[in-house]
């Protein structure tokens, strides 16, 4: 017997092509589908209301008598239909109507309808009521049920949406959906079984607890979030479970003379939370599975420096690395850090991006092919096919949530031979709650470089709105005759990159003009690699004393004598973001300042996150702020990875089961039948296996 995820919606009754399309843009292509589109609120239609007790307001179900039916004309030409009780009258208001309206809509008709009520010319209104034209009785006992209100899409009416999802509602005793979670588990947590949940949710008794419906505290609601939580966790073990069936090469330390070489080299002794995550870093790549792990670590904890020391050791067992980052100008960063550090060693990093010269990318893809270059640094570009190693070992991957977990998987590609996988390690300077990141990030270790390097300087923070732009402007200007350095940071992230860098560019010429004895740099996303490279090192060298940016500049850029920066519109971004660019200063030994120049009046989601920001300098306190603030699905900046667009759960609000589900997934892991459908049924074909 077929199952609903088997059946084409176009079997239902008054479903056609045209009509199968619009349901396609919501997602539904079967019955299955329909099913799992669940209502958003309910409306009680069990009772009539006397038209006399209406007040403005309320919304309900009233039943009469039509005495007069005009169509009269003012500012819009409407339809007007006054209706009678016993306890008095109502105008039903159509501003679109049909001829076939109008002929049903006449005095001597008996009609039903549903509507919200108005103040309007001829009193007390409904406008654009559902309505029922000599209708029969209500249901009552078992029929009486609320009326679910759905998610619709154009050209499709709730009346439609309602007789569909119950046309497929009366299909689930001959095609069930099928249970694929064991019922102990069920017991255990007094669920439902997941066709008795949908019934509840599609038409719940009036009897029901409505309140906990439209809360997701029903037992109903957590059946369905439940089940759609622990099949993006399996979908992530197995994911896990695919990758550690792999062979990798195991890096054996050697004599650890590049290690110690380096150490030596650096003018910082790594701090105790550096050395921990080193160490785990190091026995992970000693092993023949493939190293999957996640180091998180606040602005300016070090994590490059742990990244250097897994390099060292994959070069010196004879193999390559590649290290991605999601944004030239990090890239560029990174390679210039890596190139300072390995040419003491005798190592020369290669570059790649998307706009590396035609010659020298030959000569850097020559190098690695041949095994000659022993570590490339770039962007994207990484990705490409013609990009070939001899041995490539390891691969670091820069600010994880800016990737899809495929793009990670497809690296698997470049391995050092068909037989063996690059061990990876990711990392993140935006902090993950620790319940977030162990559902979010499922199929990763992670270590946390808790610790910041001594000599941080705090960084005084403060909000200001752009009425007072002139006075930030002096500041820049008495901070740069001290001799410190300053960003001055342009934020449009709602509108293109276009836009943004013209913002930046109009802001570096006025600042030019009000700062005229202060050299003025500019940096932004559309200039090339070479002029961006250009003004960096200026900026760095101290031949510039403020840069004018885009957020560009978020990560990665280290100039220990800036400290100051000055952020636009920070209400445009979210509090990990802000915390990020804030981190640009505080690297050296003065007091440093950050200005967030806002643009009033703030929204009280705004108001919260500078609050925040202005209170706390802990990148994990803050990241768990904006998760309450802004939800999950920014923090983790699942938007590019395709994982996470819940249908039913969402990760704040259903956070208490998070820890469940990791509970139960080892149980059902079992049985590889129960996973491998759950995640169809959730995921669809969402998540690729072995071949990505």
């Amino acid at each position: 017997m077929a199952g609903p995820e088997a059946i084409d919606v176009t079997v239902l009754k008054g479903v056609g092509d045209k009509l199968a399309q619009r349901l396609a843009r919501l997602g539904i292509h079967n019955l299955q589908d329909l099913l799992f589109h669940l209502p958003i609120r309910y409306e009680d239609r069990t009772r009539i209301m006397p038209i006399g007790q209406l007040h403005v307001g309320d919304a309900g179900v009233v039943e009469g008598e039509v005495v007069s039916s005009d169509v009269v004309t003012g500012r819009r030409r409407s339809l007007q239909v006054t209706l009678r009780d016993n306890t008095g009258f109502l105008a039903l208001r159509f501003f679109h109507f049909s001829a076939a309206q109008q002929r049903q809509l006449v005095p001597g008709a008996r009609v039903r309808c549903y509507g919200e009520v108005r103040p309007g010319r001829a009193g007390l209104e409904l406008y654009h009521p559902e309505y029922q034209v000599n209708p029969g009785p209500l249901p009552t006992g078992d029929q009486a049920t609320l009326t679910p209100v759905y998610p619709l899409t154009e050209g499709v009416q709730q009346p439609r949406m309602r007789e569909l999802c119950r046309q497929a509602l009366a299909m689930l005793d001959r095609h069930p959906i099928r249970e694929w979670l064991p019922a102990s588990l069920l017991q255990n947590y007094q669920l439902p079984e997941i066709n008795d949940a949908l019934r509840t949710l599609h038409a719940p008794p009036v009897s029901a607890d409505t309140t906990a419906l439209l809360e997701y505290r029903h037992p109903a609601r957590h059946r369905l979030v439940m089940e759609e939580l622990l099949a993006h966790h399996l979908s992530l073990l197995k994911i896990r479970a695919q990758v550690q069936s792999w062979q990798a090469l195991p890096l054996l330390p050697g004599q650890a003379s590049l290690e110690q070489q380096f150490r030596d080299s650096l003018a910082f002794k790594l701090t105790g939370a550096q050395e921990r995550v080193s160490r785990e870093i190091r026995q992970d790549l000693t092993q023949p599975l493939p190293m999957l792990r996640l180091v998180q670590g606040d602005v300016g904890s070090g994590k490059t420096v742990v990244a250097a020391l897994a390099a060292l050791q994959a070069i010196e067992a004879g193999t390559q690395v590649a290290l991605m980052a999601p944004t030239e100008i990090l890239a560029e960063q990174h390679y210039l850090s890596f190139r300072e550090w390995l040419a003491p060693l005798g190592l020369t990093p290669g570059w790649l991006s998307g706009k590396t010269r035609s010659r020298q990318r030959q000569e850097v893809l020559a190098g690695l092919a041949s095994g000659e270059v022993p570590m490339v640094i770039g962007t994207h570009a990484l990705f490409q096919e013609d990009v070939v190693f001899q041995r490539l070992a390891l691969v670091i991957i820069d600010e994880q949530h800016r990737f899809g977990v495929h793009q990670r998987l497809a690296l698997k590609q470049k391995g050092a031979s068909e037989a063996t996988v690059p061990h990876q390690l990711i990392m993140t300077a935006t902090p993950i709650p620790r319940t977030l990141a162990m559902s979010a990030y499922a199929d990763l270790d992670t270590s946390v470089i808790d610790e910041l390097p001594p000599g941080r300087q705090p960084i005084e923070t403060i909000a200001l709105p752009g009425s007072r732009r002139d006075e930030v402007v002096e500041r820049v200007r008495r901070a740069c005759a001290e001799g410190r350095q300053a960003y001055w940071v342009c934020t449009l992230i709602e509108e293109s990159e276009a836009m943004q860098c013209q913002a930046a560019e109009d802001t570096a010429a006025r600042l030019r003009i009000e700062l005229e004895e202060l050299r003025v740099g500019l940096v932004h996303g559309r200039m090339k690699a070479s002029e961006k490279a250009e003004v960096m090192g200026a900026f760095k060298d101290g031949n510039l004393d403020l840069l004018v940016a885009t957020t560009v500049i978020e990560v990665g850029v280290d100039v220990p004598a800036a400290s100051l920066i000055i952020i636009e519109n920070p209400e445009r971004l979210g509090l990990a973001q802000l915390h990020q660019l804030r981190g640009r200063v505080g690297r050296g030994n003065r007091d440093s300042y950050c200005v967030l120049l806002y643009n009033p009046p703030l929204s009280d989601n705004g108001k919260a996150r500078l609050k925040v920001l202005r209170e706390s300098q802990d990148g994990f306190e803050i990241a768990q702020r904006d998760l309450e603030i802004r939800g999950p699905g920014e923090v983790l900046g699942t938007r590019q990875t395709g994982l996470m667009n819940f249908r039913i759960a969402d990760w704040e609000r259903d956070q208490q089961w998070l820890e469940e589900v990791r509970g139960m997934a080892p149980e059902v892991m079992r049985e590889p039948e129960r996973v491998d459908a759950l995640i169809r049924r959730w995921l669809g074909d969402r998540i690729r296996y072995g071949d990505v």
